[in-house]
């Protein structure tokens, strides 16, 4: 037995924060990078998000539902929120939130025009630290704005970096670095430095205020909290939270105003403030008198002007704390608890990391576990009130109704959730929460299988059994892939955790049999679905109608419901080895698996190697779409592995397997092959992807001319470069073609591309599923790899390969440089820029840089279980 002693005090947090003992989660960086933009505050008849609630109203306009701020943290109800504002002297407004471009702005749709950095995160937010390059010359407000509108789909997005501002290093590097004295007390310490070769003048204003809970007519709802204060102090007054304290050291300037909208700028309509939300915003940057002279109000900074000369930094100290519960000491105290808390960050991230982990590495894996935490944001939305409208407000327009949404007037959310990426997405997406997680589990399992429940519970899931895709679409539908995470989370968690178990698979069987009475169409177990998630992967919209009078059957949709089954009858079979009631549960799905992955037959080319979608128009012959895509390799990741010692204790499954096989031989292709490991223990095979099909598939994957590329695997075949595949359907010609970097279309706002580039989930999947049938055949059975290389490999020695290509992506090479940031000078050379690393959406199928959404964190995150999932296989 481990004594309390030897226990890291990270991991000794986490343990009271699951127990109840100490709420170490109550506080943490919870605060969205952007709220503006949103569907949540989108009012408007037509739906159009981001022109009803633009980036310029954001400073003056009262968010509804959720608040957004730069190294932003709050409790997790979001009651209370405190984020740094700042001004060089020369913006035309505080910088207190990230600018982007909206999606018909962009180029290539919506693009986050800042750099910032997720430093560090402790599971438990102990330990955070956020960096941030701010220039010192006027932002460049309209001119990323307008050369982009310029730019076509051919051309490349405009950048920050593009504009000049950062020429001769002028910019101030803001760090924001976090401690946590007891779960409600942080002690916070700002350090700005002039890189610039001039003095230089920075305003820092961290501010403190109250979601405004209290202006929209909700009974019981209507009390309004205050701040109150002077000099490097400030009392917040709430109804729920108590007192909260925010203490600065120096000499800053308190100011006041109010988090209500500022009516009078935007509509010429007295409002219900003298001061509104952007008062302090009006005071600092034009001197205007509209902060209150009485000190009071629901939003409030400590103003700091700070002169410093070229290359030197200065440093604020706060303590943002329940005054009850902490102590107001800014000297050796506060110094000790920033000291231990790192070194605790420290030692336990050293203890995550296995033996033989490279420092690149290391700091790889800390900067994605940094930015999943950082990620997390507390998500408001009561679609039914959405719907309806607030009572002193103007009621929404009556098309609303018939819009996006309406049918999931259900949905209550009021939870803190990990999000996509905290500026582009900040909301949740079902099938890359259950990504997340994985790579949560690693750190924080308890919150992780929170995570996969939450979207499963009666405020989420549909009534009908559906689990909500993502707020610009609840009703989109996204791979079924929670099934699968809830097994792997259940098993990074040490595999004990039935009662997880357990109440997930009830959760999911009504999902699972959404999917079969409303995907299946004519009953025929291959499966429509729509975009599936890949967006813009075929030569035509696959979540629209289809362009003629038929319907389009899924290479991936099938695939992706044969691992559900497969994933689903795993999960019985251990629910079964400890109550045998759940073998009749497990019979039920491995007959849902062989039906899916017989009739997926239907779907394979023998001439192409290859699975394809297939579209039917009446009862004319079925025509392939024969797009070598990530589509057709889905059906690989269909794959399950039973060992006979479990297997052989549940007689009942047993029986039904044999009575199966006997008298329905046809489908002894997918559930019927066996293998005996070197250790003697008999395993069984279930795959939709059989024998025969294992090599010609697996050719294509690693052929380097098509899906296999220096960096990963390619979500669409090089071949389709020199070669697009172009259909006629009712008369008009569809194509699509080989694009490694960004999208040339319109689809999805034009940010999303499955035409080429690599994306870590479906790559995390296929290495996966490489190891399932390398741990099944044996190294004795080799591949060619790279195809036509004349080198053969084990399948499990492969996957690993394909891993550390990806892996790749982010490390320094020889030449020091890294693939993540392409032709970027800055980011390649900078000393101050270099090591800093993001985790972006996708990367480009050629030179590995990193593309899309520039903090996608969730998914990418991956990455760190790629790189400490070694240590699980060298311990098997």
């Amino acid at each position: 037995m481990v004594a309390e002693s030897d226990v890291c005090p990270e991991k000794r947090r986490l343990a009271q924060a699951d127990s109840g003992e100490l709420p170490w989660r109550a506080w943490g960086p919870y605060l969205s990078e952007r709220a503006w933009g949103t569907v949540r505050e989108d009012y408007s008849a037509t739906g159009e998000a981001w022109t009803y609630f633009p980036h310029d109203h954001a400073r003056s306009r009262t968010y509804r539902w959720n608040e957004d701020g730069m190294a932003g943290i709050c409790d997790d109800g979001q009651h209370f929120c405190f984020a740094l504002a700042l001004w060089n002297g020369q913006d035309p407004i505080l910088k207190e939130r990230m600018f982007g471009l909206t999606g018909p702005e962009g180029n290539h749709g919506e693009d986050v025009k800042e750099y910032w950095w997720y430093e560090d995160s402790t599971p438990t937010h102990s330990h955070m630290s956020w960096r941030y390059h701010y220039p010192q010359a006027a932002f460049p407000y309209s001119e990323l704005v307008e050369v982009n509108a310029r730019r076509g789909r051919h051309e490349p997005e405009f950048e920050l970096l593009d504009t000049g501002v950062f020429a001769d290093d002028r910019y101030w590097s803001v760090t924001a670095d976090y401690a946590k004295a007891s779960p409600t007390d942080l002690c916070v310490v700002v350090t700005v430095a002039n890189r610039g070769p001039d003095p230089a003048t920075l305003h820092v204003l961290p501010t403190l205020w109250f979601r405004n809970t209290w202006a929209w007519g909700r009974p019981g709802h209507d009390d309004v909290p205050t701040i109150t204060g002077q000099g490097g102090h400030l009392t917040a007054e709430h109804a729920e939270l108590g007192t909260i304290e925010l203490v600065g050291d120096g000499t800053p300037t308190a100011l006041f105003c109010d988090n209500e909208t500022n009516t009078r700028r935007l509509w010429n309509v007295s409002g219900r403030s003298a001061y509104p939300k952007d008062g302090i915003n009006d005071h600092v940057v034009h001197g205007a008198a509209t902060v209150n002279p009485a000190m009071t109000g629901t939003k409030a900074a400590l103003h700091y002007v700070l002169d410093v000369p070229a290359g030197e930094s200065r440093q604020i100290r706060l303590r943002l704390a329940r005054p009850a519960e902490s102590s107001t000491d800014l000297g050796a105290g506060f110094t000790t608890v920033l000291a231990d808390r790192r070194a605790e960050a420290d030692a336990y991230f050293a203890d995550l990391v296995p033996a033989g982990t490279t420092d690149e590495e290391a700091r790889v894996v800390r900067g994605a576990i940094a930015g999943l935490m950082w990620g997390k944001q507390f998500y408001r939305y009561d679609v039914g009130q959405w719907l309806a409208g607030d009572r002193t407000t103007v009621a929404p327009p009556a098309d609303r109704l018939h819009g996006r949404n309406r049918d999931w007037w259900h949905l209550a959310a009021a939870d803190v959730i990990s999000m996509p990426d905290p500026w582009e997405y900040p909301w949740f997406a079902a099938w890359d929460l259950a990504f997340h997680c994985v790579a949560i589990a690693r750190v924080d399992p308890v919150f992780a299988k929170q995570q996969l429940l939450l979207l499963t519970r009666d405020w989420y899931m549909h009534p009908d059994g559906r689990i909500p895709a993502y707020e610009w679409a609840f009703g989109d539908v996204n791979p079924p892939v929670h099934a699968w995470a809830a097994l792997r989370v259940f098993d990074l968690d040490g595999g004990r955790d039935f009662d997880f178990l357990e109440r997930i698979m009830h959760r999911l069987m009504l999902n699972f049999n959404w999917w079969v009475n409303r995907k299946d169409a004519d009953g025929s177990n291959v499966f429509e679905g729509g975009f599936l998630g890949l967006d813009n992967i075929g030569p035509f919209d696959r979540s629209a109608p289809l362009p003629v009078d038929g319907r389009l059957e899924q290479s991936d949709g099938t695939g992706w419901m044969a691992m559900y089954a497969a994933n689903l009858l795993e999960i019985a079979v251990r629910l079964a080895v400890r109550n045998p009631s759940y073998q009749d549960v497990a019979t039920k799905y491995f007959e849902h698996f062989a039906y899916i992955s017989a009739s997926a037959q239907s779907l394979w080319s023998d001439k192409d190697g290859f699975y394809c979608d297939t579209v039917r128009v009446g009862g004319g012959p079925p025509i392939p779409m024969r797009v070598f895509s990530i589509v057709g390799l889905i059906p690989l990741v269909a794959t399950v592995t039973w060992r006979e010692g479990t297997f052989g204790r549940l007689t009942e499954l047993v029986e039904r397997v044999n009575w199966f096989l006997a008298h329905k031989p046809a489908y002894a292709a997918v559930v019927g092959e066996h293998r005996t490991s070197p250790s003697g223990e008999r395993r069984r095979l279930l795959s939709m992807v059989t024998m025969d099909q294992l090599g010609p598939l697996v050719s294509r994957m690693l052929d380097e001319a098509e899906f296999l590329s220096p960096y990963g695997l390619r979500s669409i075949s090089r071949v389709h470069a020199a070669e697009p595949f172009v259909v006629d359907l009712g008369g008009r010609p569809f194509s699509v073609g080989y694009e490694p970097a960004e999208s040339r279309t319109g689809a999805f706002g034009g940010n999303s591309n499955w035409r080429g580039p690599v994306w870590m989930p479906v790559n995390y999947l296929l290495i996966s599923a490489l190891h399932q049938f390398g741990d099944f055949l044996g190294e004795s059975a080799t591949f060619e790899y790279p195809t036509g290389s004349g080198t053969h490999h084990g399948l499990n020695r492969i996957a690993a390969d394909v891993s550390e290509r990806i892996i790749g992506i982010f490390l320094r090479g020889q030449d020091g440089r890294r693939a993540l940031y392409g032709g970027t000078e800055v980011l390649q050379t900078h000393p101050d820029w270099r090591d800093r690393l993001i985790y972006p959406e996708y990367f480009h199928g050629d030179n590995g840089a990193g593309l899309g959404a520039s903090h996608q964190t969730g998914w990418t995150a991956l990455v760190a279980d790629l790189i400490l999932g070694r240590a699980d296989r060298r311990q098997r």
